[in-house]
């Protein structure tokens, strides 16, 4: 019996330890590649702010897993005043194309290719440009390619929107644009 027992632990572990990934592993996984028409950490052209009349920007994505089964855009400004403001939300946005298009946003959870929009912090299905109160902010344009399709619920928030993909995100790409009012 102690010997079954043993030997049971043996495979036990084994089997745990071809499961699990090393650091190198993990650390070697591509990050998705995020551009636009504006470079890292430089500032967002006017016509894609508030003021511009709330154009949203071209997002262009690389690097996109071939496991990827959708992609998540997020668009967050954490300096906001009282807690950070979601100005953009698209989901299952097709893998292989790359390529969000300037513009695409309309005030409709449905939008083209089976791409949806989550509610924004204004509580519609829109982007929102930048418009900070004062000051310089930055705008976090985060991607994440998934193993899965999200829901086609139109109620989605970015909280339930996070908490759908925790355990379902592949890999993971940001291009971060500076705005202050002038």
């Amino acid at each position: 019996m102690k010997n079954k027992v043993y030997i049971f632990f043996l495979l036990f572990l084994l089997f745990f330890l071809l499961g699990c990934k090393t650091d190198k592993e993990v650390s070697e996984k591509k990050e998705l590649e995020v551009f636009s028409d504006f470079e890292n950490y430089s500032l967002i052209p006017e016509k894609f702010s508030y003021k511009g009349g709330n154009i949203s920007p071209v997002v262009r994505i690389r690097n996109i897993p071939s496991e990827t089964k959708s992609l998540v855009l997020i668009v967050e400004d954490p300096d906001a005043p009282f807690k950070k403001f979601i100005h953009w939300i698209l989901f299952n946005i097709p893998p292989f194309d790359s390529i969000i298009t300037e513009g695409i946003s309309k005030n409709s959870f449905k939008l083209e290719d089976g791409i949806l929009q989550g509610l924004n912090s204004l509580g519609e299905y829109t982007y929102f440009g930048p418009n900070p109160p004062s000051g310089t902010h930055r705008y976090f344009f985060k991607v994440y390619a998934i193993d899965t399709f999200l829901l086609e619920d139109s109620t989605l928030t970015y909280e339930n929107i996070l908490k759908m993909i925790e355990n379902h995100i592949i890999s993971y790409g940001e291009l971060v644009g500076k705005y202050s009012k002038k």
